[in-house]
């Protein structure tokens, strides 16, 4: 039985970690939730699978949950409970499915514990990749990878000698407009951005597919993860999603990791591992019935935000702080209808072109850059 702490309980990763916890539980128990502000959510999860713990955003929610809920549980709210949860003795396992950088902190403090960590929170990485990967190293902790592209490279990579890797191939879907020129993005709306056709995800993570930054920060992630060059990162469009991503090895052989587009399955994989599960909770992949598989390359001209992210992974340093930073802002301002679907790539490249890297930042300082990057863009658009 594996005790988990779940950081971001209520979003598109964090539910659907639910349901794997649900379909075993004499292997895993649900120790801990954390989440925002969706009571109606996470209410009847606490309900059904009673965790000891649950941390909630701020004191008015915690107040709300607490009048709602029918057994005695623990509430706490506020971002620094985050990071004492994942130390409790207890606690095996601990789920980062946060969205953005607010996650750095619990797993710096996680890996520091030196609990098990399965990582969907490829913010953090971008953030601060340097800082991460270093008490990574120092504690023997090994961040599992639930983004199906880099689960999908940690399977190819099981039990091989990275000395012999020549280059990974990240996929892309395309997102909600891989079909359109440029010119045809002049006044998409956020109902349009939001249809992913393949995957089933949350808004930020559905707008960050459709300006394909999510590529670029997976390019990034995966440099962090698997200390790999931005050379030998290359990211192809592969519209069915049915392979995941490959790797390529010096003597040309290819290994590719296939299968459904169902976000449950990397994140059974990385709960279970090093074993493997079986999977009832959707049907196999099926070949036959896509019949062709389509490859396509990638354009920096059509997706300036991947060439945005290649370029701030390059420079390294604070520069993918101020990536990340003005592109979550960036994105929020145009969820909540402050500036159109392209002003969002020209938000984000004016900050870039506007900060001066520093090499090799300190948490006190990428936090500055990240909340300083933040102020002005909302700013910039006020």
């Amino acid at each position: 039985m594996k005790n988990i702490v779940l950081l971001g309980g209520t979003g598109s990763i964090g539910l659907q970690t639910i349901d794997i916890i649900k379909e075993y539980p004499d292997a895993f128990n649900l120790y801990a939730l954390a989440f925002g502000t969706q009571v109606d959510v996470a209410k009847p999860i606490i309900e059904e699978l009673k965790p000891q713990v649950v941390i909630v955003k701020d004191g008015e929610t915690k107040s709300h949950l607490e009048s709602t809920l029918t057994y005695d549980v623990k509430v706490y709210a506020g971002l620094d409970a985050l990071s004492e949860i994942v130390k409790h003795d207890q606690v095996d396992l601990v789920v980062n499915a946060l969205l953005g950088s607010v996650g750095l902190k619990p797993t710096l403090e996680a890996i520091r514990a030196k609990k098990q960590i399965a990582f969907a929170n490829k913010e953090t990485l971008v953030t601060a990749g340097h800082l991460v990967m270093e008490e990574a190293r120092k504690y023997g902790v090994d961040l599992l990878p639930v983004d199906s592209e880099h689960a999908a490279i940690h399977q190819c990579l099981r039990g091989e000698n990275l000395k012999e890797l020549k280059r990974m191939v990240i996929t892309a879907s395309g997102g909600s407009f891989r079909d359109r020129t440029r010119e045809e993005l002049v006044g998409v709306t956020k109902e349009d951005a939001l249809k992913h056709p393949n995957w089933s995800m949350g808004a930020k993570i559905t707008i960050d597919s459709a300006t394909m930054m999510n590529k670029g920060l997976e390019v990034i992630e995966a440099h962090w993860l698997f200390g790999v060059p931005y050379d030998q990162i290359d990211v192809i469009m592969h519209k069915e999603s049915v392979i995941h991503s490959m790797v390529e090895f010096t003597d040309q052989s290819v290994m590719a990791q296939l299968g459904t587009p169902d976000m449950r399955i990397p994140i059974q994989y990385a709960l279970t591992y090093p074993e493997r599960y079986p999977y009832n909770m959707s049907e196999g992949l099926d070949l036959l019935s896509f019949g062709t598989l389509n490859f396509q390359e990638m354009s920096f001209e059509r997706f300036p935000c991947l060439k945005m992210a290649y370029e701030s992974g390059r420079e390294g340093g604070s520069m993918t702080t101020v990536l990340n930073a003005a592109n979550e802002e960036a994105v929020s301002l145009f969820l909540n209808g402050k500036v159109d679907f392209l002003g969002i790539e020209n938000l984000i490249q004016n900050q870039l072109e506007q900060h001066k890297t520093i090499t090799s930042p300190d948490l006190g300082t990428i936090l500055t850059i990240d909340q300083e990057t933040r102020e002005r863009v909302r700013h910039e658009v006020s």
